[in-house]
């Protein structure tokens, strides 16, 4: 009988806390439907000389203690009543900008949250260039990534069963010494940092750490996000690493971490697609897939500085099967560009100029 009771007792407790969780669920939100940014004084895109006027709207017309305003989780201000704030928004990276205004009113508070979009500022420029030589490429090579180890070109390719990293000599495209990877990796981009060399796998989120000097694998890492792997490149100290969206990762090459992104942007437009990356001087020149483009790009805002169109070499390759332009490596001695794509049966030395 006590057991019964006590079931009995138990199960109406569980029925009055849910009741008392759905009602001040409810009221939360009642609470929070009161308040909002006001779209009046916010624009859907910003470029980086533009400041967000944040001010929030008080539909019953409650007395407001105090709005505190966020914006990307980093505190902006905080007003008295129902103030308005200006943030600045110069140094962000573009890309979404998430607001948030914490609401104090009456002896409660609610969140209110909104979003803007950062865009680049200016048009990209148009780069010219000229061939300087035209040297042979292997047609079978679904080229994923390229880059100049001292004097040698390393190549890394895609596609499971045929993909591979390799060591060739560039004028003749003799390989010194290849490493072929299982079957189920599809390979991706690669970069050499401190006689290292990494390389991604497409959609195994998978990637390896090799010698440089002996090209003996060292490594297996996972990605440390839900992401593709696309193209690769460093600045001497850290990676970074497109996922064939807009966004390009940084990572730190001791941990294989991502320390964060940034959203790549030309002009008001978001650009997709980023492919094999080339780190010279302090921008990054990414393959636009699809594109047979070079962007160069900001790597700490992620705007697009400048543009290569070079759709017009595809016009003297031989192979019919060629596919897009992929691979860019830069020679520090000759102070030249190679790039090639993917079958593309030649690689092009270009001298780049604005």
């Amino acid at each position: 009988m006590i057991n019964k009771m006590m079931m009995k007792y138990n199960l109406l407790s569980a029925i009055i806390l849910t009741t008392l969780a759905i009602s001040c669920n409810d009221k939360k939100e009642e609470d929070a439907a009161l308040f909002g940014f006001n779209g009046s004084v916010l624009k859907e895109q910003y470029t980086g000389s533009d400041a967000i006027i944040m001010e929030i709207t008080n539909l019953e017309n409650k007395v407001i203690d105090s709005i505190v305003y966020y914006v990307n989780d980093k505190n902006a201000g905080t007003t008295k009543s129902a103030g308005k704030i200006s943030y600045n928004l110069s140094g962000q990276k573009l890309g979404y900008q998430n607001l948030k205004a914490l609401v104090f009113f009456e002896g409660k508070n609610v969140e209110v949250v909104d979003r803007v979009e950062l865009v680049s500022g200016f048009e990209p420029k148009l780069l010219t260039y000229k061939v300087v030589n035209v040297f042979p490429h292997d047609m079978s090579a679904f080229t994923e990534g390229l880059e100049f180890y001292n004097d040698t070109l390393m190549e890394s390719t895609g596609k499971e069963g045929t993909s591979y990293i390799r060591k060739l000599d560039y004028k003749t495209g003799k390989v010194y010494k290849q490493v072929d990877l299982e079957s189920r990796y599809f390979g991706e981009g690669m970069t050499i940092l401190k006689d290292k060399i990494y390389q991604l796998t497409w959609q195994n989120k998978t990637g390896f750490i090799y010698d440089a000097k002996t090209m003996k694998l060292e490594k297996t890492f996972t990605y440390g996000k839900d992401i593709e792997g696309w193209g690769m490149t460093n600045d001497g100290e850290f990676i970074y690493h497109s996922d064939g969206t807009e966004k390009i990762w940084k990572m730190d090459p001791a941990t294989q971490q991502m320390l964060g992104n940034i959203n790549v942007y030309a002009a008001s437009n978001k650009i997709k697609s980023i492919n094999e990356l080339e780190m010279v001087g302090d921008k990054i020149y990414g393959n636009v897939w699809m594109k047979d483009l070079i962007a160069v790009i900001n790597p700490t805002t992620g705007a697009v500085e400048q543009v290569l169109d070079l759709s017009d070499l595809k016009k003297q390759l031989t192979n019919t099967q060629a596919d897009v332009l992929n691979g860019i490596a830069y020679n520090p001695k000759t102070k030249t560009f190679f790039v090639t794509g993917k079958y593309w049966d030649k690689m092009f030395e270009i001298k780049i100029s604005e």
